[in-house]
C-alpha cells in the first residue's frame, strides 16, 4: 500500500477545464450548423475564443498534474517536500511545526528524518482542497510506518500554540494562499519557535506577494536571527525557472535560518 499524497493541481478543476473545452466546442459546431447571417458569425467568434481559452487550460491543468504526480515521472512535488525537509536536524526529543500540512507530506518527511524528535501538522483544511484532511494525513503516516507525527486543525494567521514552542518551523506553498500581510505571518510562524530553532519556509516570495523579502531578511537579522538568507528553488534547485514561469511559481525560494 502506498501513501497517497494527492495532487498539489486537483483533478477536479482538471476535470472542470476539460468539460468546459468539450461544451465550448460542441457550441461552436451547433452555431456554425444552426445559425444563420450575422448570428453565425458573432456566436462563431465568441464560441471559437471559448474553446482555445478552455483548451489552454486543460492542457495547462494536465501539465501540472503530471509534473506534480508523485507517481510520475517529473515528481516536482517530491523533489520539493525532500528538499525543504533536508534542511529541518532536529535534537533527540525535539518538536517540529508544519504550517499548512495539507496531505502531511512535508510533516511526514521531517519526522522520517527525525526519528528521535516528533512534528505536528497542521491545517484548516479548506473546501478548495477538499480531498485533503487529516484523516488523509493520519493514514498516510500510518502507512510509511511514522508514528512521531500529529496532526491538528489550526489557522496559520493565529497559531494556537505559546512562544517558543518548537525546535523547527517548515512550511511549503501556504502563506501566498492566504489574504493580508504575508511577512506578518511568516513573524506569527517563527514567534513559536525556540531560541536556536531551526526554520525552513518554501512560497512564492514575489514582490507582489510578499513585498520586499530581502528587506525582511535584514529586518530578521535585526532582530538577531542567525543564518537568515533567501534561496531561489527555480535555478534547478527544486524546478527550472522556465518550469516555474508556465506554472505560475515565478518568485519560488526558501526562507530558512536560525532564531
Amino acid at each position: 500500500m502506498k501513501p497517497d499524497y494527492k495532487n498539489w493541481m486537483p483533478r477536479g478543476m482538471v476535470l472542470s477545464f476539460a468539460a468546459a473545452f468539450a461544451a465550448s466546442a460542441a457550441a461552436l459546431c451547433i452555431a456554425r450548423l444552426l445559425a444563420g447571417g450575422t448570428l453565425k458569425a458573432v456566436l462563431t467568434v465568441v464560441f471559437a475564443v471559448l474553446t482555445v481559452f478552455f483548451c489552454g487550460l486543460t492542457l495547462w491543468s494536465v501539465f501540472m498534474y503530471r509534473t506534480f504526480s508523485y507517481n510520475g515521472k517529473r515528481q516536482m512535488s517530491r523533489s520539493i517536500i525532500e528538499g525543504v525537509a533536508a534542511y529541518v536536524k532536529l535534537p533527540e526529543g525535539g518538536r517540529g511545526l508544519d504550517v499548512g500540512c495539507g496531505s502531511g507530506a512535508l510533516a511526514i518527511a521531517c519526522a522520517k528524518r527525525n526519528p528521535a524528535a516528533s512534528f505536528v501538522g497542521i491545517d484548516r483544511w479548506g473546501k478548495e482542497y477538499a480531498s485533503f484532511s487529516k484523516l488523509l494525513c493520519e493514514r498516510n503516516a500510518s502507512v510509511e510506518g511514522v508514528g512521531n507525527v500529529s496532526f491538528a486543525r489550526g489557522d496559520a494567521a493565529a497559531l494556537d500554540f505559546p512562544d517558543g514552542s518548537f525546535d523547527a518551523v517548515v512550511s511549503n506553498y501556504v502563506y501566498h494562499n492566504v489574504p493580508g500581510d504575508r511577512q506578518a505571518l511568516l513573524l506569527e510562524s517563527l514567534r513559536v519557535l525556540k531560541k536556536g530553532g531551526v526554520f525552513a519556509i518554501h512560497d512564492i516570495f514575489s514582490k507582489a506577494k510578499y513585498g520586499d523579502m530581502q528587506a525582511f531578511v535584514r529586518k530578521l537579522q535585526d532582530m538577531g536571527y542567525a543564518q537568515v538568507s533567501l534561496i531561489d528553488s527555480t535555478d534547478g534547485k527544486f524546478m527550472s525557472r522556465g518550469e516555474a514561469a508556465w506554472m505560475g511559481l515565478s518568485g519560488s525560494a526558501l526562507l530558512v535560518g536560525r532564531k
